[in-house]
């Protein structure tokens, strides 16, 4: 039976990192975005390495989107084993001060950030049982201590983290896993050029204690792991990625 695993926001960055690892592994992966070519182009890379994917081009805010997804996931590859909440934003109407963010910019960043992590788990949840899945969320150390910006941001992140020890609790009689990962700072399309400035590398030799920046396939290398047997005792559990940062 090929293991299968849903991967969000896996068009870039850590999601396309860990969709690649995984296929690298054996799994068969559907590779979720709403960057439907970017998504593709994913998918192209692991099927034309010898691996089995397939792109489901969706808005993980979106409830019928999701769901459409989730269900191309199992009815491609027969059921589903994993899946991998990558999906996320920064918007730059939320990184002000808090008293200056609009209610429209902060429930944009919640709708993508948190609100599509749910979606994915209760849309997926019901197939992870029947194959006593897992779940990763990727986070952010943002839900682990105060970067000084981004409240939508924060917030979603935090309620990343709570969400997770929540489905951890609920289906964990039912065998299924379900951790958190906190990375730190990550050399991704999303973050493009914030670790360039004199200001920036300063920043990171000061507070991270490996004075350095992750690379995605570090991130998802730790995913690919929290979905594999070899993590068959952890559930529950938030894992800063950071460099050290949140000890510092």
């Amino acid at each position: 039976m090929t293991r299968s695993v849903l991967v969000t926001g896996g068009a870039s960055g850590i999601g396309r990192a860990a969709a690649v690892i995984l296929a690298r592994e054996g799994t068969a992966v559907t590779v979720v975005d709403r960057a439907g070519d970017a998504a593709e182009d994913t998918a192209r890379v692991i099927t034309s390495s010898g691996g089995r994917a397939t792109a489901a081009p969706a808005d993980v805010g979106n409830e019928d989107e999701i769901a459409s997804a989730v269900k191309r996931a199992v009815d491609t590859f027969g059921g589903l084993d994993g899946v991998v909440t990558s999906a996320g934003v920064f918007h730059g109407g939320d990184l002000k001060p808090l008293g200056e963010v609009e209610l429209d910019d902060f429930l944009f960043v919640l709708q993508v950030n948190l609100a599509g992590t749910f979606l994915a788990i209760k849309h997926a949840v019901p197939h992870l049982v029947e194959r006593r899945g897992a779940v990763v969320t990727i986070a952010s150390t943002a839900a682990l201590k105060g970067h000084g910006y981004g409240s939508g941001y924060t917030a979603s992140k935090g309620g990343v983290a709570a969400l997770t020890r929540l489905a951890a609790v609920q289906y964990g009689p039912q065998g299924v896993r379900v951790n958190c990962i906190c990375p730190g700072g990550v050399d991704t399309p999303m973050t493009a050029g914030t670790w360039n400035t004199p200001e920036a590398q300063q920043g990171i030799r000061r507070n991270v204690p490996l004075q350095r920046v992750a690379q995605p396939e570090e991130i998802a290398s730790v995913a690919a792991f929290l979905l594999s047997d070899g993590a068959a005792d952890l559930t529950g559990q938030t894992i800063a990625v950071d460099g050290g940062a949140t000890i510092a």
